[in-house]
């Protein structure tokens, strides 16, 4: 006998008539699935692209991409959608609206500004149902919150959040021309050599890879230019880089990391695994990237407006955790060494002194004393010999000296000078001065006055008589002018064979 089998009821849910809905200007610039999702509140992203690939949404009676462009004046068809009753979407959780809401760090009646943490989606999607938009939306009901910009579910810092349409449509059109300007802190593996480098290599985005997307660097993409200043050198291991993003495509710093052969620290995607296992060893649980500042000028008025925010505590332990490890690396190596050996002690110097030999018995010296100098005698005079000193002092001579069996002082450096130096012997001091004397004697007597050595020289050989003719010429000499005084006459040049 066979058993019913108990089947769920399954309750006859009618679709939605068909809607024509005219864009007005509010809602003019806003993508087509953008607007969809927000008319459709309790729908899957998923069943809204589905309708888009479709053409069960028209606009203008034509089929359009998800990336089209709402204008105002547009007529766009909104098609019958069938919706469950237990298909409503749940509330974020306590914790996730406060964390959102800690989160703001500025807002006025036009923008609200978030400090937004890492593994916290923009929106939700991919898995999951709520993120920064949909928390914000949950706490402030009566408020219409839209996302300027986006940022990728690791990355934190400056997240940009218009508080009407208006302000929404203005901040896009500025950032279509470049208007915004973005700052971001990346930590990079290895050593920046590029110095301030503005990488324009063109991103394709629609790649996917096991169901996920993966961008690369492709002619056919989207232009996309990013301008990367290094800020901190870690030795080999990393770099802290600046980056600023004139255009915001998906996977751009991380891409053109990359690309640059300096991938972003921590990246599963596009960074270097064995580089990322060495710093997990630091600290480091995700990608090193933070949106740092978001700056622009307010069209129309042109007010500036300017909002940063600090780097988390999480990337700033990781820094303090390397810095040391850079100045050990960088230290005490010698240069071309690798990172972690330490510089040999250097070898101690020649003039260094060094401990006195056993049984060492310091030399006695005698006090400095004054020497009288001799005067430089004339002719005929006599040398007087010089007075002898009056300090009580005993005479050295070098008959005197120690026997030789006692060990010397060793060798004192030129700062440790002995105090008292030995004293020459008188003996050896009046030699000197007597020679001197003598030499100084011959020389003024052998000296020869100017008078006599400026007299003329006399001419050798016999004198021309007055009035003679000068002497003929060799034919090898030709009057080429006068020649170097008192040589007469150049000699012309040979002529050639």
């Amino acid at each position: 006998m066979n058993t019913p089998i108990d089947e769920p009821v399954r309750l006859h849910v009618p679709k939605s008539a068909v809607e024509l809905r005219t864009i007005t200007d509010d809602e003019a610039g806003q993508r087509v699935d953008n607007f969809l999702m927000r008319h459709f509140k309790t729908v899957p992203r998923t069943r809204v692209y589905r309708l888009l690939r479709k053409g069960e949404v028209r606009v203008n009676r034509k089929r359009v991409d998800a990336e089209y462009r709402l204008a105002a004046g547009d007529e766009v068809r909104l098609p019958p959608v069938r919706v469950d009753a237990g298909s409503e979407p749940g509330q974020p959780s306590t914790s996730l609206l406060e964390l959102i809401e800690k989160s703001v760090i500025f807002q006025d009646k036009h923008v609200m500004v978030l400090d937004k943490p890492a593994g916290v989606a923009v929106h939700g999607g991919s898995g999951l149902s709520f993120g920064v938009i949909e928390a914000l939306r949950a706490s402030r009901p009566r408020e219409t919150l839209e996302l300027v910009h986006r940022l990728d579910r690791d990355t934190s810092g400056c997240l940009l959040i218009a508080r009407d349409r208006s302000t929404l449509v203005s901040l896009h059109a500025l950032i279509r021309a470049g208007g915004i300007h973005k700052t971001y802190l990346a930590l990079v593996s290895g050593s920046w050599q590029l110095g301030t480098k503005r990488i324009d290599a063109p991103l394709a985005t629609d790649a996917r890879e096991h169901g996920e997307r993966h961008v690369r660097v492709n002619q056919s993409g989207k232009d996309s230019v990013s301008i990367f200043k290094p800020v901190q050198f870690f030795g080999s291991l990393a770099t802290l880089m600046e980056v600023d993003i004139p255009t915001g495509r998906t996977h751009q710093i991380r891409v053109h990391a990359s690309f640059a052969g300096h991938p972003l620290l921590g990246d599963d995607k596009y960074g270097d695994r064995d580089r990322n296992a060495e710093l997990k060893s630091h600290g480091l649980k995700r990608t090193f990237l933070h949106a740092q500042s978001v700056a622009f000028e307010w069209p129309g008025s042109g007010v500036p407006f300017h909002v940063s925010a600090p780097l988390p505590p999480e990337l700033s332990a990781v820094i303090d955790e390397i810095t040391p490890m850079k100045r050990k690396a960088t230290k005490g190596a010698p240069r071309g060494a690798p990172r972690g050996v330490a510089k040999p002690a250097r070898p101690a110097r020649r003039d260094a002194p060094s401990a006195p030999a056993p049984g060492w018995v310091p030399r006695p010296t005698a006090p400095r004393t004054s020497q009288s100098r001799v005067p430089p005698a004339g002719p005929g005079s006599q040398s007087r010999a010089p007075r002898a000193p009056q300090s009580g002092a005993p005479r050295t001579s070098a008959s005197a000296r120690e026997p030789t069996s006692v060990a010397r002082a060793p060798a004192t450096t030129p700062r440790e000078r002995p105090s008292a130096p030995r004293v020459k012997s008188t003996a050896r001091r009046e030699r000197g001065n007597v020679a001197r004397a003598r030499t100084v004697a011959t020389r003024e007597q052998t000296r020869t006055p100017r008078s006599q050595s400026a007299a003329p020289r006399e001419r050798s050989g016999p004198s021309r008589p007055p009035g003679a003719a000068p002497r003929a010429r060799s034919a090898s000499w030709t009057a080429k002018g006068p020649g170097p005084a008192g040589r007469g006459p150049r000699p012309a040049r040979r002529p050639a064979r």
